[in-house]
This record gives structure tokens, sequence and C-alpha cells, in this order.
């Protein structure tokens, strides 16, 4: 499993939506661009997500990170954020719509989960 930089590509399912995102910790960089860690990846904005209709909402934000930080790597105390990372969106109906990773943004440094 990858760890997740800055430089991460995060999309909804529908693939068109990508999450915006940066990390809450400035100490630990890989390939240039600061890990993400705990929740960096709730709570954040997705742009240009092409599910929509009368009485669909398309995703706007990510919800609660479902999966994929991890049990071993830590940088002041949270859990850094790996490729396998889940969550819900708030598109229509909230959270059966998930975010995944498409890229983590570095390819040189891979951990146990």
């Amino acid at each position: 499993m990858k760890p997740l930089t800055e430089r991460a590509l995060l999309t909804c399912d529908h693939a068109t939506g990508v999450v915006a995102h940066s990390s809450s910790q400035s100490l630990v960089r890989m390939s240039g661009s600061l890990v993400l860690v705990g929740n960096d990846p709730a709570n954040q904005s997705i742009g240009g997500c092409t599910n929509a209709g009368p009485t669909i909402k398309p995703c706007a934000r990510t919800l609660a990170v479902e999966q994929g930080k991890s049990g071993f790597v830590y940088v002041r105390g949270k859990p850094i954020c790996l490729d396998t990372v889940v969550g819900g969106t708030d598109g229509t109906p909230p959270s059966a719509t998930k975010y995944r990773v498409r890229s983590p943004g570095q390819r040189v440094v891979s951990v146990g989960g």
C-alpha cells in the first residue's frame, strides 16, 4: 500500500468529481509533497461531479474516511492515509456514492496497513 500525498488524486465514484484536499501536518513529505494523515480526505470539497438531475444532488463534499488509514505508521499521533482510502460523499443518497483514490501522488514508498 502506498501513502497518500497532497498530489494524490481522489474522485467520487462518478469519476468526474475531483476531491480538493490538503494535509493537516507539515512534518513529513514524500516525493516533495506533504503526506495526508487522519481525516485529511474528509469534509473536503468535490468539484466537477456530473451526477445531477431533478432529484439527484451531485457529489459536493466528502464525508468521513471509512477505511484506508495505516495501523502502523503515524505522524504526530495520526495514522497516515493509504491508497486504500474510501469514504462516502454527500451526493444523492448521502454515503451511497463513495470517493476513492485513483493515484496516491507518489510511487516511491510502500507501507503495511
